[in-house]
């Protein structure tokens, strides 16, 4: 039996735990005072409750309401609302500590018991204490409602059990409906007790335990008893209407038992106690069936999941959630049957008619507590193969009956020891051994027919073919040829659990933990999904998706890598098949369910990966398709008029017009929301695609008069120019005044100006340049001068007079794009005959006029000119702006020949939508997997995600310099003319490739240049002594290899060696530093300490010449201390290097001396005969054959405590963390 943990928590001490009924929420009651609120399947705090004055040991949650309960040291009951995370009320009475609080299943009470030796019963809607129990003589520590009947049991320090019987409480507090006359006559005549009601009365006292008894509790539906106490025994207990009776005692435990409980589910008892155990128990034998031992964590508390297979206990420094074997049915499936077992029968149920019949007895497989793990099918002979874990690992290989109606048949089969069993051929299957690693191949008679060693340490087979195997390894899956006995192709993995193969053999499913590999028949990756939670189960369906089921949802998965959530769950399932919008599995009861599900958006997704438009367009007008996923996937994959069709809300409706060009859908959300940004972006498309009519509205809405005169100015439309002029001046705006006479060529209204805003010398210079003599001689008299005050004019330059339009096209729009209609555009509006390119997108919405515009109701400027004539507009000429009146003399002759332009613009120039192309670094990220040209492209983010998927890297802080320099190095900056911005270059790696697939960038970090120039500077600080300096080196050069780029397979070996090195000189620098930080410490302990550092530096992996200087640094320090011994020990092996003759001559006189005396005086942890690592955080040696935890990126080795820290070495990686593997080569 196995104990499998599904969560762990680390906190202060756990005295009491609860299970929520329906979410994955545990609550724990603390020591310290707090209560703590745990997701136990994402593994995170949810919430912390701090109220109580003292330890909290009583904790429940209510079956159906939003609430819990707790109670503790304080003598206080508090009532809880999980949703507002507020305590309710606080329930007082109880003088002592109060133990544990129940809710009942159906009234509202709370029962709670406490070492002022009562229990007492509350009703927590009333907020009153109803009963009163009183009876037993020392603390009451536990109390517990029955789950169905009028009952509480009890234990206390007294010996005794007490059970309850409190129907007289329930029909006192039932409606008055509900009570014949009989029964209220009848407590009518009853009188109350000295000491109190006969609510609830004494129905059996149960002694026999010899010493205090902490715990007992109901079975859920026999009529049974379990308790626990100071005794070290659990006893079983039985009861009926008239007495109560010890059953039989379980013995074992080595301390006082905490708490004990039953198995929802199973003929088992569990305990846990102070010895630091927790002990599963047969029921019907009394015996224990398995011990699970903590190293240094007492138990205090257990509980079991209401609904699940789900247990918790609480110790002295957290709590643990786990259930008792997998429940994973073993099952297979073949065409239109699949094969599981379930309650020791192998059973076959029909997809085609959802019959579901019993074939064969198995009762030998696995064992009474232990359900078989593995099922292989061989449809040819009509024969399984069942694998259990019982006695190390075994298989049963059973013929099925011909006919599977009627009773199964028992089968004796045959059987044989192995972890893994599977069928490779029709009538050969192959078993593993992973103790002695051999792979056999039997007969079906059960014969060996050939054996051989596995090519490394193998965890699972599975099936691949006829004549082949995958062979799941803990780093890859190894696809293995049994004839030729060679490994054809390896693929890196995480630990592979199960392997899913397509109908069609072609691509294959390889489930982990959290990941699944997508790869080829020849397993070559085509994708990898991670997910947070655990992955249970997939199965392919008939288009080629997979689709896979997490703890709580069932998601699909597209051979590109595409994934999404299909539908939630309440519990897990175990896919077996997907049929149309059905999905068939298994439960964990090993029941058949048919699921529905909706297939529309992956097989949508699906149609456009394939570009199969026809399908992708019935999808659209059949189903309905909705949600922000749907639209972004749709923007990303670069479709975004499909996107449009979808969204009705306006601000995602006009990115999207924007996004794909339709100025008419844009100007119709533009105008819906009337939002100035909207404007803008509208006038920088319409402008982009040369409709600047559009453009005009926009700049009309927001009021922008500086590039409305300049649009005026470029389109030559000289008439607005002047209306600009008329109402710069009405607005008071004299910049706007002058830069509009500039463009207009106004020269009088340029000098009128400046004299007004006082600038008189400029006046005269526009005034004489222009040669407007008079006008010049009258700006000199208004200011007292004459011509010869003032400076002559420069005789050579030109005058700033604007050209003339020679060809008006305001009243058109500039020649534009020539935008084509695409498949679904054409769809949509209903016109799929031609599909060519439409006429350019034209507003042909009146342009608003200077009413519409509201520019002189805003700014309230009288309408005068210098004449006093109005300067309003004519009601005519509000409505022609354009000067052709309501003639419209061109109008069908333009619109003729702009489509014709239009048509032959597109027809020769073949364009489409114009949609932005892919950027530079969009194209290296999609073409390198390498972390460092994803750094290069700009996506940190998607590095980041790389190097943690490849070495566990989480802490990312020392490689923010890299990435800057790195994203830096990749682009070149030339300087613009003046007035523009700078451009910014890619630089590529392969300047030459022409094929953008291909295009990477450049290589920033030159692996041989830190091998001639790091790595040798690094050398020289260790031998100079300068261990800091070495050590930062170091680490600097394990940084720079994360985001080196290599071009060979030999240069890759280099990398995973230098990695290496630099691991053992950090650590072996570390050490020394260690060591000389303690060499003032004098006490035996600093000696002694100190000498066992010395001697561990000389284990790690040294150049020879900084070998020798550990090796003479451990001998000194040996011989100063009269360690002769060990002093001897690193002479000799001085000498075996050579060293200058200085340290030989010294290193034989110490020989000498030791050979004489051999013995140590301070006896070290050190071990010279057997090899050993040494731990990177505590500094101790971890032998051959210890347990260890390593970081994934530079392998050094950690005791397990540490499993979780950050890697001391690298700085980079989490110690005990998975990765695939560093990848440095493209």
């Amino acid at each position: 039996m196995q104990m499998l943990t599904k969560f762990e928590s680390k906190s202060n001490r756990v005295k009491g735990i609860a299970f929520h009924p329906k979410r994955p929420w545990i609550l724990a009651a603390l020591h310290n005072g707090s209560v703590q609120l745990w997701d136990y399947r994402m593994g995170t705090l949810l919430e912390r409750f701090d109220e109580h004055d003292g330890p909290v040991r009583g904790i429940a949650f209510h079956p159906s309401q939003p609430l819990f309960v707790s109670a503790g040291d304080d003598y206080k009951i508090k009532v809880w609302n999980y949703k507002t995370r507020r305590c309710q009320f606080t329930l007082t009475g109880h003088l002592d500590y109060v133990r544990t609080v129940y809710f009942h299943h159906e009234y509202p009470w709370i029962l709670s018991c406490s070492d002022d030796q009562t229990i007492r019963i509350w009703n927590w809607q009333s907020r009153n204490c109803i009963a009163i129990l009183t009876g037993h003589n020392h603390y009451v520590m536990s109390a517990q409602f029955h789950p169905k009947e009028d009952l509480i049991v009890s234990a206390s320090l007294d010996q005794t059990v007490r059970v309850w019987d409190i129907s007289g409480l329930r029909k006192k507090n039932a409606a008055p409906g509900t009570v014949s006359y009989d029964e209220s006559a009848h407590r009518a005549s009853q009188q109350a007790d000295i000491f109190g009601s006969t609510d609830a009365i004494v129905k059996y006292v149960l002694e026999g335990h010899d010493r205090s008894v902490n715990w007992a509790t109901f079975h859920p539906t026999l009529p049974l008893i379990v308790s626990a106490g100071d005794d070290r025994q659990v006893k079983l207990w039985r009861m009926n209407e008239t007495k109560a009776w010890e059953v039989d005692t379980c013995r074992g435990h080595t301390n006082n038992v905490s708490c004990t409980i039953f198995h929802q589910r199973q003929e088992l008892i569990i305990s846990v106690a102070e010895d630091k155990t927790i002990r599963v128990w047969d029921m019907s034998k009394r015996t224990a069936v398995q011990t699970f031992r903590r190293e240094h964590d007492r138990f205090w508390a257990l509980t079991a999941h209401p609904e699940l297979n789900l247990f918790a206990a609480g110790h002295d420094n957290g709590l643990i959630v786990f259930k008792l074997e997998r429940e994973r049915p073993a099952y297979a499936v073949h065409q239109s049957n699949l094969f599981y077992v379930k309650d020791k029968y192998l059973r076959v149920y029909d997809y085609s008619n959802n019959q579901d019949s019993a074939v064969l007895s198995v009762r030998r497989a696995g064992s009474q507590f232990v359900q078989p793990r593995a099922l292989s099918y061989n449809p040819a002979e009509r024969a399984v193969l069942i694998t259990s874990t019982v006695d190390g690992g075994t298989y049963e290989l059973h013929s099925l009956p011909k006919d599977f109606s009627g009773e199964a048949p028992s089968n004796e089969g045959k059987r044989g020891s192995g972890n893994s069993a599977i069928f490779i051929a029709r009538n050969r299957f192959a078993v593993l051994e992973k103790a002695t690693q051999m792979i056999t191949i039997r007969d079906l008679q059960n014969n060996s027919t050939k054996s051989f060693k596995s090519p490394g340490v193998v965890n699972e087979i599975f099936y691949a073919g006829t004549g082949q195997l995958l062979l799941s390894t803990p780093t890859s899956v190894i696809l293995y040829d049994i004839q030729q006995r060679r490994t054809i192709s390896e693929v890196t993995t995480p630990p592979v659990k199960y392997v899913v193969w397509s109908a069609d053999m072609s691509h294959v499913a390889l489930l982990s933990k959290h990941t699944i590999t997508i790869a080829t028949k020849s397993l070559e990756q085509t994708c990898l999904i991670h997910e947070t939670i655990r992955i249970k189960s997939a199965a392919w369906d008939e288009s080629g998706i997979l689709i896979y089921s997490t703890l709580n949802h069932i998601k699909y998965a597209l051979p590109q890598g595409d994934n999404g959530i299909i539908r939630t769950l309440d519990q897990p399932i175990y896919l077996t098949r997907i049929k149309g919008k059905n999905v068939y599995c298994l439960d964990r009861d090993g029941k058949t369910r048919t699921i529905p599900i909706d297939p529309t958006e992956y097989r949508f997704k699906q149609a456009l990966t394939k570009r199969n438009y026809d399908e992708v367009l019935q999808i659209i007008r059949n189903s309905n398709l909705v949600g922000q996923s749907i639209i972004a996937y749709l923007q990303k994959k670069g479709y975004p008029e499909i996107a449009l069709h979808f969204v009705r809300e306006d601000k995602t409706r006009f990115e999207l017009a924007l996004e794909c060009g339709n100025i008419e859908v844009g100007l119709e959300t533009a105008k819906a929301m009337d939002k100035e940004e909207c404007w803008v972006k509208l006038a920088q498309e319409a402008l982009r695609q040369g409709n600047h009519q559009i453009v005009e509205m926009c700049y009309q809405r927001i009021k922008n008069f500086d590039r409305l005169s300049f649009l005026y100015l470029a389109t030559g439309n000289t008439d607005k120019l002047s209306k600009m002029l008329k109402i710069a001046e009405l607005r008071g705006d004299y910049m706007s005044r002058f830069h509009n006479s500039l463009f207009l060529g106004n020269v009088e209204e340029r000098i009128r100006l400046l004299r007004e805003v006082g600038q008189a010398p400029l006046a005269y210079m526009t005034a004489r340049t222009h040669g407007m003599h008079d006008v010049a001689e009258e700006i000199l008299e208004s200011s007292g001068l004459t011509a010869e005050d003032v400076a002559d004019l420069p005789t050579h330059g030109t005058l700033l007079v604007p050209p003339q339009p020679l060809m008006r096209v305001h009243d058109s729009n500039w020649p534009q794009l020539a935008v084509s209609r695409n498949y679904f555009e054409a769809a949509f509006t209903g016109d799929m005959e031609g599909v060519a390119p439409q006429a350019p997108i034209i507003s042909h919405e009146a342009e608003p006029q200077a009413d519409q515009w509201g520019m002189d109701d805003e700014f309230s400027i009288p309408a005068l000119d210098h004449k006093g004539a109005s300067l309003s507009l004519h009601a005519t000429d509000a409505l022609d702006m354009d000067g052709d009146g309501g003639w419209d003399l061109d109008a069908d002759l333009a619109a003729e020949l702009h489509a014709e332009t239009g048509a032959i613009v597109a027809e020769s120039s073949g364009l489409t939508i114009p949609v932005a192309g892919q950027s530079e670094a969009e194209v290296w990220c999609q073409n390198s997997p390498l972390a460092a040209d994803h750094v290069a492209a700009g996506a940190f983010e998607s590095a980041m995600q790389l190097l943690n998927r490849q070495v566990g890297a989480v802490n990312f802080e020392p490689l923010k310099d890299h990435f800057l320099s790195i994203f830096q190095a990749s682009r070149a900056i030339l300087t613009g003319n003046e007035g523009m911005p700078s451009l910014m270059v890619p630089v590529r790696r392969n300047p030459d490739e022409t094929d953008q697939r291909k295009a990477l960038p450049v290589l920033t970090k030159n692996f041989q240049s830190l091998i001639a120039k790091e790595l040798q500077e690094a050398y020289k600080s260790t031998t100079a002594n300068k261990i800091t300096e070495a050590c930062t080196l170091f680490r600097g050069i394990l940084h720079s290899l994360l985001l080196t780029v290599v071009t060979s397979p030999t240069e890759a070996e280099e990398v995973l060696q230098l990695v290496g090195v630099c691991r053992e000189y950090i650590l072996g620098l570390s050490i020394e530093l260690t060591r000389r930080e303690g060499q003032t410490d004098t006490s035996p302990e600093g000696i002694k300490r100190m000498l066992e550092l010395a001697a561990y530096f000389t284990g790690v992996q040294l150049q020879p010449k900084h070998m020798i200087i550990s090796l003479r640094t451990a001998m000194t320090a040996c011989y100063k201390h009269r360690n002769l011994q060990s002093a001897q020990t690193f002479a000799r092996r001085l000498l075996e290097l050579a060293p200058p003759g200085q340290a030989a001559t010294l290193a034989r006189q110490i020989q000498q001396v030791a050979q004489a005396n051999p013995r140590d005086e301070v006896q070290l942890d050190y071990d010279q005969y057997n090899s050993f690592v040494v731990c990177g955080i505590s500094y101790t040696p971890i032998y051959r054959g210890s347990p260890s935890v390593q970081c994934p990126y530079c392998r050094a080795h950690y005791k397990p405590e540490f499993q979780g820290n950050l890697c001391t070495v690298c700085d980079i990686s989490q110690i005990g963390g998975t990765g695939t593997g560093m990848t440095v080569i493209a």
